[in-house]
């Protein structure tokens, strides 16, 4: 079973800025369209932006202008970004395919907005 692995998460004060990476050994990573999803306790997960494979982005309207997407295929990793952060960007960070594949699911990466 070959999942997505996140990492970057953290601690910032609003105004911040944080780069998150996630990785998969997964076969034919430069043809998945891939997205990086968020959670809150009680809510359920949100695409935010999503990359294709020929490097098209997408994002929701609450971070277009803050957040940026990037694939590199040669090391299998896909970044986000972010900036500007806000209280209402806490949450954990995930990636998966679009749509999502429920195998795929890594841990995540908690992103936490305060001051």
């Amino acid at each position: 079973q070959v999942q997505f692995v996140e990492s970057g998460g953290g601690s910032v004060q609003p105004g911040g800025s944080l780069r998150l990476a996630c990785t998969t050994d997964r076969l034919y990573f430069n043809e998945l369209h891939i997205g990086w999803y968020r959670q809150v306790p009680g809510k359920e997960s949100e695409l935010v932006a999503d990359i294709v494979s020929n490097g098209r982005t997408n994002y929701v309207d609450g971070v277009k202008g803050r957040f940026t997407i990037s694939r590199d295929n040669a090391k299998q990793t896909v970044y986000l970004q972010m900036n500007s952060l806000k209280p209402e960007d806490t949450a954990v960070y995930f990636c998966n395919r679009v749509p999502s594949v429920s195998d795929w699911w890594g841990q995540g990466t908690q992103v936490t907005v305060s001051s």
